[in-house]
C-alpha cells in the first residue's frame, strides 16, 4: 500500500509538470498574424521663435525686488519709423518718485550758484560834497545836520544799500543733484516726453526735415536732444539754423535744461552711459573695512 501510494503520488506530481509546460507552450505561440512595423514618425520642424523685441537690457543689475521699466526705440531716419523695438530703463533711474521739492531746489541752485550781482551805490562818503556843516548846531531853530550829503537829505549817500559785487555761490550736496537728474528723467518719462532713438543719423541736413519730423510725431514746440558720442554731421548742421532744437553732450545734461525743453531725446548709448554714472552714486561710498569685523574696538 506505501509503494502504490508513493508511485501514484509521483506520476501526479510528473502529470502537473507535463501540464504547466504545455500552457506556457500554448501562451507563447501567436495567436495571430504578425504586427506591422510602426510608421517612422519624421520631427516636426517648429517655426522659428520671433526675435526679441527688447534690443537693450539694464547696464547695470537690477535690484530683485524692482523691475525695469520700458519704452519704445525710434528711429530719425524716416517720419513713420516710431517703434523699432523696446528698451528696458532702469527703475533706480527712470521710475523713482517724483520729489518736486527736489526739482525746485535743484533748479533755484543752477539758476544761482554762479549768479554774480554787480550792483552798488554810493554811501554819504562816497557821493560828492557835503563836506562842511550846513548850518550851525544851536541857535537857528532848525534839526540839527553835520552833512548836506546824509541820507536823510535828498541828493545824499543811500544807507544800507547794495555793495556789489555779490556773489550767491552756494553748493548743493552731491546726492540731492543726482536726484534731481533722476527725478527729472522719471518725469518726462511718465509725461511721455521722454523718447529713445538707436542713433541720431538722418538723411538729410535740412532744418525743415526736423521740423517735420517733430510736428509728425508731435514732440512739441522745443526739442533736447542728448548723446553722448560725436554727433553727426547731418543733425549738427540742421540744428545750427534753428532756435526750438538743441544738441548737448551727455556730460552737459542737466534739470533746468529738460525743464526748459518740452521734450527730451535720448539715444541708446546715452541711456547706458546716464545709468552707469547716476548709479554709481548710490554706491561710492564704501564702508572703512568690512562689516563682518567686529567694531567694538571704535572709541
Amino acid at each position: 500500500m506505501i509503494r502504490t501510494g508513493r508511485s501514484s503520488l509521483a506520476a501526479a506530481v510528473r502529470a502537473w509538470a507535463r501540464g504547466r509546460a504545455g500552457a506556457a507552450a500554448v501562451s507563447s505561440a501567436p495567436t495571430g498574424p504578425p504586427a506591422a512595423p510602426e510608421p517612422r514618425r519624421e520631427k516636426l520642424l517648429l517655426p522659428a521663435l520671433p526675435r526679441s523685441p527688447v534690443l537693450r537690457a539694464c547696464s547695470v543689475p537690477v535690484p530683485p525686488h524692482r523691475s525695469p521699466v520700458q519704452a519704445w526705440v525710434e528711429s530719425l531716419w524716416h517720419h513713420d519709423d516710431e517703434r523699432r523695438g523696446l528698451t528696458d530703463l532702469h527703475p533706480d533711474v527712470f521710475a523713482v518718485r517724483p520729489r518736486l521739492d527736489i526739482l525746485h531746489m535743484v533748479a533755484m541752485w543752477q539758476k544761482n550758484f554762479k549768479r554774480i550781482s554787480y550792483a552798488k551805490v554810493k554811501t554819504r562818503a562816497e557821493v560828492r560834497g557835503g563836506g562842511r556843516k550846513p548850518w550851525r548846531q544851536k541857535g537857528s531853530g532848525r534839526a540839527r545836520h553835520g552833512s548836506i550829503r546824509s541820507p536823510l537829505w535828498r541828493g545824499g549817500g543811500i544807507a544800507h544799500g547794495p555793495r556789489g559785487p555779490t556773489s550767491y555761490y552756494y553748493m548743493l550736496p552731491m546726492k540731492v543733484r543726482v536726484l534731481g537728474l533722476k527725478v527729472a528723467l522719471t518725469v518726462k518719462l511718465m509725461q511721455d516726453d521722454l523718447h529713445i532713438v538707436d542713433s541720431l543719423e538722418i538723411p538729410t541736413a535740412d532744418p525743415q526735415y526736423l521740423v517735420d519730423l517733430a510736428r509728425y510725431r508731435h514732440w512739441g514746440h522745443s526739442i533736447l536732444i542728448v548723446d553722448v558720442n560725436k554727433m553727426p554731421e547731418n543733425i549738427g548742421t540742421a540744428v545750427a539754423g534753428l532756435k526750438t532744437i538743441n544738441l548737448i553732450p551727455a556730460l552737459g545734461l542737466n534739470v533746468h535744461s529738460m525743464l526748459k525743453h518740452e521734450t527730451l531725446v535720448l539715444t541708446l548709448d546715452t541711456v547706458t552711459f546716464l545709468e552707469k554714472k547716476l548709479l554709481w552714486h548710490d554706491t561710492r561710498y564704501s564702508a572703512l573695512y568690512p562689516f563682518s569685523m567686529p567694531y567694538s574696538d571704535f572709541p
